[in-house]
């Protein structure tokens, strides 16, 4: 059995992968793989099409199911979202909807005393 293991990913910008990466509550089992950490890639807007971004801002099922297979490290695939822990495709949808937010809002939300 392989375990992939995105922490091993070489990256210019170390402190990016890790916002952009999820350890799974639940990992995913496929062919004699297990998948324990995902990690996102910001979409560009053909990574978006056949869903609307409403549908995504609301961190809709069916458009996550469409879209994490196209901005995944590994690649997950629509079967793997389908099956995947609920809290994980929160979380996943968490980052997501991190990639649709202006640079300005981000800067200003991550600014804010807790």
């Amino acid at each position: 059995m392989t375990t992939i293991d995105t922490a091993n990913v070489e990256t210019t910008d170390n402190a990016s992968l890790d916002e952009n990466t999820h350890t799974l509550d639940t990992p995913i089992e496929r062919e004699g793989q297990t998948i324990t950490q995902v990690t996102l890639r910001k979409p560009t807007s053909g990574a978006l099409r056949g869903t609307s971004l409403a549908a995504l801002v609301n961190l809709d099922v069916d458009a996550l199911r469409k879209v994490l297979p196209r901005i995944s490290t590994p690649t997950l695939t629509e079967f793997d979202v389908a099956g995947m822990d609920p809290a994980d495709l929160v979380a996943l949808g968490g980052i997501f909807a991190g990639f649709l937010m202006p640079k300005a809002l981000k800067a200003s939300m991550e600014s804010r005393p807790a």
